[in-house]
Protein backbone atom coordinates (compact mmCIF):
# COMPACT_ATOMS: atom_id res chain seq x y z
CA UNK A 1 0.00 0.00 0.00
CA UNK A 2 1.02 3.64 -0.95
CA UNK A 3 1.14 6.42 1.42
CA UNK A 4 -0.90 9.20 0.84
CA UNK A 5 0.21 12.53 -0.69
CA UNK A 6 1.56 15.37 2.00
CA UNK A 7 -0.86 17.01 4.11
CA UNK A 8 0.64 20.59 4.56
CA UNK A 9 -2.85 22.21 5.88
CA UNK A 10 -5.42 21.60 8.78
CA UNK A 11 -8.83 22.29 8.74
CA UNK A 12 -10.37 22.84 11.34
CA UNK A 13 -13.93 20.51 12.18
CA UNK A 14 -16.22 23.59 12.12
CA UNK A 15 -15.12 24.28 8.80
CA UNK A 16 -15.34 21.24 7.23
CA UNK A 17 -19.09 22.47 5.33
CA UNK A 18 -20.09 18.86 4.81
CA UNK A 19 -16.51 17.77 3.23
CA UNK A 20 -15.86 14.05 4.31
CA UNK A 21 -12.75 12.21 5.28
CA UNK A 22 -11.41 9.13 3.36
CA UNK A 23 -9.37 7.97 6.14
CA UNK A 24 -8.40 8.60 10.01
CA UNK A 25 -5.68 8.93 12.45
CA UNK A 26 -6.15 8.19 16.26
CA UNK A 27 -3.71 10.20 18.41
CA UNK A 28 -3.29 10.62 22.05
CA UNK A 29 -2.90 14.64 23.74
CA UNK A 30 0.87 14.92 23.20
CA UNK A 31 0.20 13.33 19.31
CA UNK A 32 -2.33 15.81 19.01
CA UNK A 33 0.96 18.69 19.29
CA UNK A 34 2.61 19.00 16.19
CA UNK A 35 4.11 20.48 12.69
CA UNK A 36 5.74 17.56 11.34
CA UNK A 37 5.67 14.66 11.80
CA UNK A 38 4.88 11.20 9.46
CA UNK A 39 1.64 9.63 10.79
CA UNK A 40 0.08 6.55 9.68
CA UNK A 41 -3.52 6.03 9.07
CA UNK A 42 -6.25 3.05 10.42
CA UNK A 43 -5.89 2.07 6.37
CA UNK A 44 -2.45 1.30 7.15
CA UNK A 45 -1.16 4.54 4.97
CA UNK A 46 1.49 6.88 6.09
CA UNK A 47 0.97 10.75 5.66
CA UNK A 48 3.22 13.18 6.27
CA UNK A 49 2.06 15.95 8.08
CA UNK A 50 3.96 18.97 7.40
CA UNK A 51 2.33 22.33 8.99
CA UNK A 52 3.67 25.80 8.79
CA UNK A 53 3.71 25.94 12.59
CA UNK A 54 3.38 23.53 15.50
CA UNK A 55 -0.45 23.64 16.68
CA UNK A 56 -3.28 21.54 18.93
CA UNK A 57 -4.87 19.59 16.98
CA UNK A 58 -8.43 18.90 17.90
CA UNK A 59 -10.72 15.66 17.68
CA UNK A 60 -12.37 16.70 14.48
CA UNK A 61 -9.99 18.45 12.79
CA UNK A 62 -8.93 17.42 9.19
CA UNK A 63 -5.50 17.06 7.86
CA UNK A 64 -5.97 18.30 4.31
CA UNK A 65 -3.60 16.44 1.55
CA UNK A 66 -1.88 18.07 -1.48
CA UNK A 67 -4.70 16.62 -4.00
CA UNK A 68 -7.51 18.16 -1.34
CA UNK A 69 -8.75 14.64 0.31
CA UNK A 70 -8.95 15.14 3.80
CA UNK A 71 -8.13 12.19 6.94
CA UNK A 72 -9.41 12.88 10.05
CA UNK A 73 -8.02 13.18 13.67
CA UNK A 74 -9.99 11.23 16.43
CA UNK A 75 -8.76 11.46 19.96
CA UNK A 76 -7.23 8.40 21.51
CA UNK A 77 -8.27 6.92 24.45
CA UNK A 78 -5.70 6.78 27.56
CA UNK A 79 -5.17 6.72 31.04
CA UNK A 80 -7.29 9.62 32.89
CA UNK A 81 -8.39 10.48 35.98
CA UNK A 82 -12.17 11.35 36.53
CA UNK A 83 -12.59 13.61 40.12
CA UNK A 84 -15.85 14.49 41.76
CA UNK A 85 -16.76 16.35 44.62
CA UNK A 86 -15.92 20.17 44.83
CA UNK A 87 -15.32 20.73 41.29
CA UNK A 88 -14.44 25.14 41.78
CA UNK A 89 -11.97 24.15 44.73
CA UNK A 90 -10.97 20.68 42.88
CA UNK A 91 -10.41 22.81 39.59
CA UNK A 92 -8.27 25.40 41.16
CA UNK A 93 -5.94 23.27 42.94
CA UNK A 94 -5.53 21.30 39.65
CA UNK A 95 -5.04 25.00 37.70
CA UNK A 96 -2.63 26.09 40.34
CA UNK A 97 -0.30 23.11 39.24
CA UNK A 98 -0.93 23.94 35.49
CA UNK A 99 -2.09 20.69 34.92
CA UNK A 100 -3.85 20.13 31.45
CA UNK A 101 -7.73 19.85 32.45
CA UNK A 102 -11.34 18.39 31.18
CA UNK A 103 -14.10 20.15 32.27
CA UNK A 104 -17.64 18.84 32.52
CA UNK A 105 -20.58 19.55 34.52
CA UNK A 106 -20.07 16.64 36.87
CA UNK A 107 -16.54 16.17 36.72
CA UNK A 108 -13.09 16.91 35.85
CA UNK A 109 -10.67 15.01 33.85
CA UNK A 110 -6.86 14.86 33.92
CA UNK A 111 -4.18 12.63 32.67
CA UNK A 112 -3.59 9.82 35.13
CA UNK A 113 -0.55 11.29 37.75
CA UNK A 114 -0.99 9.41 41.40
CA UNK A 115 0.76 12.34 43.01
CA UNK A 116 -2.32 14.45 41.90
CA UNK A 117 -4.88 11.78 42.18
CA UNK A 118 -3.36 12.05 45.92
CA UNK A 119 -3.76 15.31 46.55
CA UNK A 120 -7.09 15.08 45.18
CA UNK A 121 -8.46 12.57 47.80
CA UNK A 122 -6.52 14.40 50.23
CA UNK A 123 -8.51 17.57 49.39
CA UNK A 124 -11.80 15.52 49.75
CA UNK A 125 -11.90 14.27 45.51
CA UNK A 126 -13.94 10.71 44.56
CA UNK A 127 -11.13 10.16 42.17
CA UNK A 128 -11.56 7.01 39.79
CA UNK A 129 -9.62 5.88 36.41
CA UNK A 130 -10.62 5.38 33.16
CA UNK A 131 -9.60 5.04 29.78
CA UNK A 132 -11.56 8.03 27.44
CA UNK A 133 -10.22 10.68 25.06
CA UNK A 134 -8.48 13.50 27.19
CA UNK A 135 -9.90 16.84 25.86
CA UNK A 136 -8.51 19.60 27.93
CA UNK A 137 -9.33 23.13 27.89
CA UNK A 138 -7.25 25.06 26.11
CA UNK A 139 -5.38 28.41 27.02
CA UNK A 140 -6.90 31.50 28.21
CA UNK A 141 -6.46 33.43 24.49
CA UNK A 142 -7.68 31.00 22.16
CA UNK A 143 -4.58 28.68 21.65
CA UNK A 144 -5.03 25.25 22.10
CA UNK A 145 -2.48 24.11 24.94
CA UNK A 146 -2.05 25.67 28.23
CA UNK A 147 1.78 25.51 28.21
CA UNK A 148 4.43 28.51 27.70
CA UNK A 149 2.74 30.36 30.59
CA UNK A 150 4.51 33.66 32.00
CA UNK A 151 3.31 35.02 35.17
CA UNK A 152 5.31 37.87 34.15
CA UNK A 153 8.45 37.62 35.75
CA UNK A 154 10.11 37.86 32.41
CA UNK A 155 11.48 40.43 30.13
CA UNK A 156 8.16 41.00 27.80
CA UNK A 157 5.96 43.23 29.25
CA UNK A 158 2.36 41.97 29.15
CA UNK A 159 -0.57 44.21 28.36
CA UNK A 160 -4.41 43.26 28.94
CA UNK A 161 -7.56 45.25 27.98
CA UNK A 162 -10.40 44.38 29.74
CA UNK A 163 -14.05 46.14 29.14
CA UNK A 164 -15.49 47.80 31.88
CA UNK A 165 -18.76 49.67 32.67
CA UNK A 166 -16.83 53.49 32.21
CA UNK A 167 -14.64 52.58 28.98
CA UNK A 168 -11.16 49.80 28.35
CA UNK A 169 -9.11 49.29 31.61
CA UNK A 170 -5.64 48.31 30.49
CA UNK A 171 -3.61 46.82 32.86
CA UNK A 172 0.43 46.29 31.74
CA UNK A 173 2.50 43.68 33.45
CA UNK A 174 6.12 43.86 33.72
CA UNK A 175 8.70 42.30 35.91
CA UNK A 176 7.26 42.23 39.54
CA UNK A 177 5.78 46.05 38.45
CA UNK A 178 2.25 46.22 37.62
CA UNK A 179 0.97 49.50 36.37
CA UNK A 180 -2.99 50.65 36.16
CA UNK A 181 -4.58 53.09 33.79
CA UNK A 182 -7.19 55.54 35.04
CA UNK A 183 -10.78 54.13 33.84
CA UNK A 184 -11.94 56.70 31.65
CA UNK A 185 -15.12 58.43 33.03
CA UNK A 186 -18.32 60.00 31.07
CA UNK A 187 -18.24 63.67 30.09
CA UNK A 188 -21.01 65.08 32.44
Amino acid sequence: MGDYPDAMVLVRAAELAGRTAVDRVVLGYEERFLRRKRLVTEGGKGVLVNLAETISVEAGDCFELLDGRLIAVEAAAEPVLEVRGDLPRLAWHIGNRHTPCEIGHDRLVIRDDHVLKAMLVQLGATVSHAMAPFRPEGGAYGHGRTMGHDHGHGHVPHVFSLGHAHGPLHVQTQGFRRVEDEPEVAEE
